[in-house]
C-alpha cells in the first residue's frame, strides 16, 4: 500500500511539474518546430529534470525538436559529478550527452582582468562554462540552449538586483543573443523549488559527489536566505513577487 501511495503521489508530481513546464512553453514561446536545444547539464536537480521534461517532450510530435545536453567540467574547482551516470541518465532518454573539460580563468585581458576584481568566482565560473557551451552550440547547429534556472532562481535574482544595483530585473524566460545565433531559455521559470526537491528525491537523482566550495559564500546565497525570511511573513511573496515582473514585463527579453 505504501509503494502504491508513492507511486500515485510520484504521478501527481510529475503531472504537476509538465503542467507548468508545458504552460512555460506556451506563456512564453520557448520551443518551436525544428529547434534543435543544448540544454546544459550540469549534474545538479535542476538540470537533471529540465533534461528529462526535455526528453519526454521530444517524443511528443509537436513541436518537432531535438535535445542534446552538455557537461562542463572544471579542472581547477572543486566539485564533481559522475559523468559515467550523467551518460547512463542520458542514454536512458534517448538523448546525446557531451562532456567538455575547461579551466576556472579567463584570458589576460584588460576588460577580463577587470572582471576577476569586479567579480566574485560563481561569475567567472559561469563565465567559463557558458562560453564553451556558446561555441559548441554553434558547431552542432543548435539555435536555443536551456538552462536550468526555475522560478525561485528568478525572483532570487530580482532581489538580488533590486538590493545590490538598484534595479528591479531577473534573467530573462527568453533572451536572444545579439552577437551570435542563439536564444537562450529558461523552461523550469513556473517550477518552483521545493517540487524539484521532491521529485530529485522520489526518483533518487544522484547528488554531485563534490558540491562547489564557493557556492555558500556568495551574495544569491544571502539573498536566498532573505527571501526564506519573507516568505514566513507572507507565504504570498512569491506570487507578489512574480506577478510584479509579469506585470512589468521583466520576464521577456529586454
Amino acid at each position: 500500500m505504501e509503494r502504491l501511495n508513492q507511486n500515485k503521489e510520484s504521478h501527481r508530481l510529475w503531472h504537476r511539474l509538465n503542467e507548468r513546464f508545458v504552460k512555460a512553453m506556451a506563456t512564453y514561446h520557448l520551443i518551436e518546430d525544428d529547434d534543435h536545444i543544448l540544454v546544459g547539464l550540469s549534474g545538479g536537480k535542476d538540470s537533471l529534470l529540465l533534461t528529462e521534461l526535455l526528453a519526454e517532450r521530444a517524443k511528443i510530435l509537436h513541436p518537432r525538436f531535438k535535445v542534446e545536453a552538455l557537461h562542463v567540467r572544471m579542472e581547477n574547482i572543486h566539485y564533481e559529478t559522475d559523468t559515467s551516470y550523467l551518460q547512463q541518465f542520458c542514454d536512458d532518454l534517448g538523448v546525446t550527452l557531451h562532456v567538455r573539460t575547461t579551466r576556472f580563468e579567463v584570458e589576460a585581458t584588460e576588460t577580463t582582468e577587470r572582471l576577476r576584481k569586479q567579480k566574485q568566482p560563481c561569475f567567472l565560473c559561469s563565465w567559463n562554462r557558458r562560453k564553451i557551451m556558446f561555441n559548441l552550440a554553434q558547431e552542432m547547429g543548435c539555435n536555443k540552449i536551456a538552462l536550468g534556472h526555475h522560478q525561485d532562481d528568478l525572483i532570487h535574482t530580482a532581489l538580488m538586483n533590486l538590493t545590490y544595483q538598484a534595479r528591479f530585473a531577473t534573467m530573462p524566460v527568453s533572451l536572444k543573443m545579439r552577437k551570435m545565433p542563439l536564444t537562450i531559455i529558461r523552461p523550469l521559470c513556473l517550477i518552483p523549488e521545493t517540487d524539484i526537491k521532491i521529485w530529485a528525491e522520489m526518483q533518487g537523482y544522484q547528488k554531485q559527489q563534490k558540491l562547489c566550495p564557493y557556492e555558500t559564500n556568495s551574495h544569491r546565497t544571502d539573498i536566498k536566505q532573505l527571501y526564506d525570511a519573507l516568505e514566513q511573513m507572507n507565504p504570498e511573496v512569491r506570487y507578489n513577487i512574480w506577478g510584479a515582473l509579469e506585470a512589468d514585463n521583466k520576464l521577456m527579453e529586454e
